[in-house]
């Protein structure tokens, strides 16, 4: 090597280029040329062609470290790749921007969405779609370890066994040709990207949300009197238990504390009083034999366990566990127990981004975050993977049968005054999306 033999450089046109080439790229060349002495008797014109060799050769060595990733199937945060002439060709040739993914996903076998790096014990939403996005050639490896660097921010950080139709993540990626197919290539089935919307580059997915819509699909015999607390596939709710619940869940609407619908808030945390938009539950339906039912809840915010212990108070009241004024006691002070259900059925529907869109959804770059033309996608990745999930492992399991047995064990009646302390928990945690952002 030309280092190896090297002593001084010859005239002055040698040395002209010797500082050329080591100013040059790339810089890593020119750092171990800085030390090299010039041959006595080398020309300028040959002193060129040897440093121009040196610096070709150093292109195509190995870079270290293989990339691969690791047993869990995480990428190895250790392992650090230098970018190849190759990688470094495409990356100028696909521009870097921001954008949202509207993500789609049965939560069934995975624990929540948020990714936990360099833990291999609990499999994530996350966990695959980082995978996915690295192996498509979205972004580099160390963006997969380091999730900050490419600006990745979730709406929703659904919990451990909560699905979604309507999830949306924003993050800087390659706009590469083929760019959904490529990252659906290498994700599960019962994961889909279904759509890409370029955003501004100060865009965040969560902080940017006006409001978030989620469905609950549960099985009737749920709302039937507690004496007939048992799997009957032949129950069939009546209209007037119909009307009841949805006069029940009217209640919810509007500003209220609900402190008691969530853990470690006290009742005189300004952050636990909720904006509630919409909820009602629809006309009931038949899967394999068993009535189902969907109750859909809108609003701008919710906190952990929030909508499943609402609809787990309005089932104790319309099976006769607990009486109407129940709701009125929870919004207050005191401290009520209040039943949560199952987790299984909770979906993500949508999420709204009303005020962006009016600021920047006209303005000729970026586009509305409506996803109208994604509907049909939507509908039938429901059809095909949520809704099937739900209603065979609530056959198989009959989570809701056993939540329904714990109901007696509740004392609706029994309350503690006085705050409850505000531990362990920030604000900014707290006000993560529901059931939601956190593990039950």
């Amino acid at each position: 090597m030309l280092s190896t033999w090297v002593r001084r450089a010859s005239g002055r046109a040698g040395q002209r280029i010797f500082s050329q080439v080591v100013n040059a790229e790339p810089k890593g060349v020119g750092r171990r040329l800085c030390g090299i002495q010039l041959p006595e008797e080398m020309s300028a014109e040959e002193l060129s062609k040897e440093l121009q060799r040196e610096q070709e050769e150093s292109l195509k060595r190995p870079a270290e470290g293989n990339g691969d990733l690791g047993e869990d199937g995480h990428l190895d945060k250790r392992l650090k790749q230098s970018p190849s002439k190759e990688s470094l060709t495409d990356v100028k040739k696909f521009p870097k921007r921001k954008v949202v993914l509207l993500m789609a996903y049965s939560g069934k076998g995975y624990h929540g969405m948020q990714r936990n790096v360099g833990s291999s014990q609990f499999k994530t939403i996350e966990d695959e779609l980082v995978t996915a996005l690295v192996k498509s050639g979205c972004i580099p490896e160390n963006h997969g370890a380091d999730m900050k660097k490419m600006s990745f921010q979730r709406c929703a950080r659904t919990d451990k066994g909560v699905s979604a139709a309507g999830q949306i993540v924003s993050l800087k990626l390659w706009l590469i040709d083929g760019i959904l197919d490529k990252i659906n290539s290498h994700l599960p089935s019962q994961m889909k990207v279904l759509g890409l919307k370029r955003v501004t580059g100060g865009f965040n997915s969560k902080n940017k949300c006006d409001a978030r819509t989620y469905s609950y699909m549960m099985p009737t015999i749920a709302f039937a009197p507690k004496e007939l607390d048992v799997l009957d596939n032949g129950f069939r709710m009546d209209e007037g238990t119909l009307q009841m619940v949805n006069r029940l869940l009217c209640r919810f609407k509007g500003t209220h504390n609900f402190h008691n619908y969530t853990s470690q808030k006290g009742p005189r945390d300004p952050s636990a009083r909720r904006y509630i938009m919409e909820m009602e539950c629809g006309k009931p339906f038949v899967r394999q034999g068993l009535e189902f039912a969907v109750i859909q809840v809108k609003g701008q915010s919710f906190m952990m366990h929030q909508i499943r212990k609402m609809i787990g108070l309005v089932i104790a009241v319309v099976k006769g566990y607990a009486t109407v004024n129940i709701q009125d006691r929870s919004w207050g002070e005191e401290k009520v127990d209040i039943p949560k259900v199952p987790g299984l059925g909770l979906v993500l529907e949508k999420v709204h981004f009303e005020k962006y869109d009016k600021r920047f959804g006209g303005d000729g770059v970026h586009e509305p975050l409506d996803w109208t033309q994604e509907a049909d996608k939507i509908a039938a990745f429901k059809e095909e993977h949520i809704y099937p999930t739900i209603v065979q492992t609530e056959l198989e399991e009959k989570s809701m049968l056993n939540w329904m047995k714990t109901l007696p064990i509740h004392d609706f009646e029994a309350t503690a005054t006085g705050l409850q302390e505000h531990k362990g928990r920030t604000v900014e945690e707290d006000d993560d999306d529901d059931d939601g952002h956190g593990s039950d």
